[in-house]
Order: structure tokens, then sequence, then C-alpha cells
């Protein structure tokens, strides 16, 4: 087991095909990659529920990601500037800037959007990948972003009806997100996923969503397509408090136990 040092949570930045990318680098051992949710950061989705001190002391490298227009990273206002495949880019350009030939990837919701791109198209980068908040609406969809959009817009909460909208509003509040960066972020295109797309996924996959969580979709359906996954329920646990979760917690240590072979 390795020790934790908070003092060494300390981010760094790096140029990613002319955007600035923020992300963090702590800890020694086989690297993890960990890529957050839509209006989440590095900070809130892996450090405050404590992935990092965890995947730390479990002996791995933790690298995690703001993705662009989230968190530390600069923030852009043209949609062409964002969708899953772009921010995949910039998880690859942060691998080749680290000099990390292959790691394990954790997505989040967005986040295992962008690990999926990032897996599909640089297979030989990925030893293995974790799915978390996401599952068959990787294939059909999670809803229309519009009403999100307005919501980030608003001039108030108070003005946002949509139950979905407000509950990202909120959320983006907490986190002090640049509102209109997430709104011009969740208005890009989104590229279609199709089924056989994962299916050309072999490296070992993880899909792990919650059991109330309403808006990922089927954990069974989306593994079912993919060769080497296999499914952790997270019990009792909606969309937004899944990531924290003990047993989603054990379930991904004991997946990266597991060997891989080369």
């Amino acid at each position: 087991m390795s020790s934790f040092d908070a003092a060494a949570l300390k981010t760094k930045t790096f140029d990613s095909d002319g955007v600035e990318i923020a992300y963090l680098d702590v800890g020694a051992g086989e690297p993890i990659l960990l890529i957050h949710g839509f209006a989440s950061s590095k900070a809130v989705n892996w450090v405050h529920t404590g992935w990092v001190e965890l995947l730390v002391k479990a002996g791995r490298r933790v690298i995690a990601i703001d993705n662009r227009g989230h968190g530390e990273s600069e923030k852009l206002y043209d949609t062409e500037q964002y969708g899953a495949p772009i921010m995949a880019e910039d998880a690859y350009r942060l691998l080749d800037h680290l000099k990390i030939e292959k790691a394990d990837v954790m997505g989040y919701s967005m986040g295992t959007r962008i690990s999926a791109f990032l897996t599909m198209n640089h297979p030989e980068r990925v030893r293995r990948v974790i799915f978390g908040g996401l599952g068959y609406g990787m294939i059909k969809g999670v809803g229309a972003s519009e009403p999100i959009a307005e919501a980030l817009e608003a001039e108030s909460i108070d003005d946002v009806s949509d139950p979905v909208g407000r509950a990202f509003r909120k959320f983006a509040e907490q986190t002090r997100s640049d509102r209109m960066a997430l709104a011009t972020c969740i208005r890009s295109a989104r590229q279609k996923i199709h089924a056989q797309d994962v299916a050309r996924i072999t490296c070992p996959v993880l899909v792990a969503v919650g059991t109330r969580d309403d808006i990922a979709g089927s954990a069974a359906d989306l593994a079912s397509l993919i060769p080497k996954a296999r499914v952790l329920d997270i019990p009792d646990r909606d969309h937004m408090l899944a990531v924290g979760d003990k047993v989603y917690k054990q379930g991904v240590l004991d997946f990266l136990s597991q060997p891989v072979a080369s």
C-alpha cells in the first residue's frame, strides 16, 4: 500500500492542440486515468469522493483530467470545440504528454462516453476500462440537451422548471462552474456510438451503474454488447450518488486486481 499525501494534489497543465488542459498526477505504480462527468471536475468527481486517495493507497499512479470547459481547464464558447471524440483526444494527448504507453481508464457519465471514444480510437493505449454511470444510454442517448443548456443560461435557478435542467443548474452552482461554457459543451454535436462500435472493444470492461440511476440506461444491456465486459450494480444509488459509493469502489479495486493478458 502507498501512503497518500494530500499536499501532492497540485494541478498541472499542458497544451492540448492549443487548449490548456489541467490535470492531477499523483502516486506511483500502474497508471489509471480518471475522466469526470458533465459539469463536474477532477476535484469534485474524484478527489472529494475519495477515489484519488483510495487508488493511490492501492498502489496506483492516478492521473485525473479536467475536461475542456470544466474545472481548471480552459473555457471555450464554440460548440465546434467540444464533443466526446474531441475531449477523448485531450485524454490521449495527456497520456502522450506524460509518456504513458498504456493505462487503465475510468470515466463517469459524460466521462464514460469520452472513455469509450478513447478506447475505440486508441485501443493500444487502454489496458482496461471502467464505464461508470452510463449503461445502454451510451447507445440510445440520455435525453435532450437543450433544457439543460437553457437551465444553465437562465438568470436564476428560480426561472428553471425542467427537473433535469434544474438539477444540473444546481450542481453547476455548487461546483462554481462556468455555466456558459457548460451550456456550449452540452450543445455540441453528440457523435453516436453504435452497438457495433462498442463490440470492437477487446480489453476488459466493467460497467458500473446505480440501481436507481434513471439517466444511465441498463448496465447489463451495454455489457452484453462487449466481449469482455461485466456488470457492477451499485445498489440503491442514483446517478449523482453512485460515484462515491463503497460498493462501486470495492468493485473497481477487484476489477483492477485481475490480471490482463498481454
